[in-house]
């Protein structure tokens, strides 16, 4: 057991265990990936709170249970293709890729974009692909994707991120504004896409500009 294991063993069964988390694939992954090397040094001890936290470039690495329940929806199997929009430090990616999945991730801050390459590099995570870009626009030179998953709020649901699915594919992400935003469930039907509210969240709006280069 590494130094930080007993504390993940702790938010696993507090945080997700106590809640709605079943999927033993999400349990595993979580119990796993070592959070606290995703986070600025500063706040590794606090890596295992119930909290989302700064990542710096105005983004955050979403609070444990959020990244859970978002693995969980997806519906993830060993071999699925999996598209991670707003990447962010890389550990939504490395969640996925511990449940077995193929990961290609886009994060809009070139920065963290590098960031994150480096560090699941050293934790030898190789499944996981990384490149800058645009959110909405999604990588439809590997589509279609089992799970399309957006860690960003978006006014409406991206059309070209719907047209990636695979039949049968699930595309979770928020939607909303200032005044509220909603998790969404899109599952892709041989009629089209249906769509079920799931919980109110509270994201970074998914932009289509690096408009903050400052780290936090």
């Amino acid at each position: 057991m590494d130094d930080r294991q007993a504390e993940r063993e702790q938010m696993v069964a507090r945080q997700l265990e106590a809640r709605d988390i079943t999927d033993v694939n999400v349990l595993a992954a979580m119990r796993k990936v070592p959070r606290h090397c995703f986070v600025p040094e500063r706040l590794a001890d606090a890596a295992y709170d119930d909290c989302p936290l700064p990542i710096g470039h105005g983004a955050t690495i979403s609070q444990p249970y959020i990244v859970a329940l978002v693995a969980q929806l997806a519906a993830i199997r060993p071999g699925d293709r999996v598209l991670d929009i707003g990447s962010g430090s890389g550990y939504q990616a490395a969640v996925l890729a511990a449940m077995g999945a193929e990961v290609y991730g886009v994060e809009l801050v070139p920065a963290l974009t590098q960031q994150a390459i480096a560090r699941l590099r050293r934790l030898g995570i190789q499944n996981v692909q990384l490149r800058s870009g645009q959110g909405q626009a999604g990588w439809p030179e590997v589509a279609p994707f089992r799970a399309i998953l957006v860690a960003a709020a978006a006014p409406t649901i991206p059309p070209a991120l719907r047209e990636q699915l695979d039949l049968g594919g699930r595309l979770i992400l928020p939607v909303g504004g200032s005044d509220g935003q909603t998790l969404q469930l899109v599952v892709r039907t041989p009629e089209g896409c249906s769509e079920r509210s799931i919980t109110s969240v509270a994201f970074v709006p998914l932009r289509d500009s690096a408009i903050d280069e400052q780290v936090a």
